[in-house]
C-alpha cells in the first residue's frame, strides 16, 4: 500500500507541469480573453466594461457576417468532399491493388504539408497570369478561363478545392484502417450471396466505419473553424470579402486595427463554435459507451 501511494504521488508530481500549463496557460488565457471581450480595450487591455457592446458591434459588422457565411460554405463543402473522396480512395486501395504503398503515400503526402504551402501551390496554379490558365492559353486556347482566385463568385470554391486536396488523405488513412479491421468472413459471405462489390462497401462496410468517419469529420470540422493560413496564402480574404473567415477577421482586428475588444469578442464566438463542433461527437460517444455497458 505504501509503495502504491508513493508511485501515485510520483505520477501526480510528474504531471504537475502539464496541469499547470493546461490550467494557467490555456484555460486562464481563455477566460482572460472572454473578460476582455466585455471591455472597450483597443491597443492595450482595459478594465472599462461595456457589457455586450463589442458583440453587438461584431454582429453588425458586414465583414464578420460575410466571414461566417464563407466559413459555413467552406466547412460544409470541405468536410463532405473530404469524407466522400477519402472513403472512395480507401475503398480503391482496399482492393489490394499493385503499388498500394506508393499510392497511399502519394495520397497522404499533401496532408503532411502546412496549409500555407498548400495555399501557395494552389494560388500559383489558379493565378490567371501564371498558372493553368496562362499555360493553356499559351498552347493556343485563347478563350480558356480558370481565374478562380480573382473571381469573387468562385474564390471560396478555390479554397475548398485546395483544402480537399490536402485533407482527403487523412480520411483515406482512417477509413482504410477501419476497412482492414473488418473480418474477412463478411466478405466471403457477401461474395457467396452474389452481392456486387460497390453494394458491399455501401451497405456493409460503410455503416461499420461510422465511428471512424465521425472522428475524421470532427478533426476536419475543427480545422475549418480555425481556418486562417490557407486563406491568407491564397486570397488574403479577397476579392472583396468573398473569402473572409472568422480567424482572419480576428487577426486583422487584433494586429492590424488594434481593436482588442472586438478581436476577443470574435475569438469567444470562435471558441463557442469549437464547442458546438465537438459536443455532438462527444455526446454520441458517451451514449454509445453507455449502450455498450448496458448490453454487457
Amino acid at each position: 500500500m505504501h509503495t502504491k501511494r508513493k508511485r501515485n504521488f510520483s505520477v501526480t508530481l510528474a504531471l504537475l507541469p502539464t496541469w499547470f500549463a493546461a490550467v494557467v496557460i490555456y484555460i486562464g488565457t481563455m477566460f482572460w480573453s472572454i473578460r476582455l471581450s466585455f471591455t472597450d480595450s483597443t491597443l492595450f487591455p482595459s478594465s472599462n466594461y461595456v457589457g455586450f457592446a463589442q458583440y453587438v458591434k461584431l454582429f453588425h459588422s458586414a465583414k464578420w457576417l460575410a466571414s461566417l457565411q464563407n466559413v459555413l460554405i467552406f466547412g460544409v463543402l470541405y468536410v463532405s468532399s473530404c469524407l466522400v473522396l477519402g472513403f472512395l480512395l480507401a475503398a480503391a486501395l482496399d482492393r489490394k491493388i499493385r503499388f498500394e504503398s506508393a499510392f497511399r503515400s502519394i495520397f497522404l503526402y499533401p496532408y503532411a504539408m502546412s496549409f500555407v504551402v498548400t495555399g501557395l501551390i494552389w494560388q500559383w496554379m489558379l493565378n490567371p497570369t501564371l498558372g493553368i490558365q496562362a499555360s493553356v492559353r499559351s498552347l493556343g486556347w485563347e478563350t480558356f478561363v480558370l481565374d478562380w482566385v480573382v473571381n469573387r463568385n468562385m474564390a471560396i470554391y478555390a479554397l475548398v478545392l485546395a483544402g480537399v486536396w490536402q485533407g482527403a488523405g487523412l480520411v483515406m488513412v482512417i477509413a482504410l484502417a477501419g476497412m482492414r479491421g473488418i473480418e474477412a468472413e463478411q466478405w466471403k459471405a457477401a461474395r457467396i450471396d452474389g452481392i456486387p462489390v460497390w453494394r458491399i462497401y455501401v451497405s456493409i462496410i460503410l455503416p461499420q466505419l461510422g465511428p471512424a468517419l465521425a472522428a475524421a469529420g470532427m478533426l476536419l470540422a475543427m480545422g475549418v473553424i480555425k481556418t486562417y493560413d490557407i486563406v491568407v496564402a491564397m486570397t488574403n480574404g479577397g476579392p472583396g470579402n468573398s473569402t473572409e473567415v472568422p480567424a482572419k477577421f480576428i487577426m486583422d482586428n487584433l494586429f492590424g486595427r488594434q481593436n482588442l475588444g472586438l478581436a476577443t469578442a470574435g475569438a469567444t464566438m470562435l471558441v463557442l463554435g469549437v464547442i458546438l463542433a465537438v459536443a455532438p461527437f462527444r455526446y454520441a460517444m458517451y451514449m454509445r459507451n453507455n449502450r455498450a455497458k448496458g448490453a454487457a
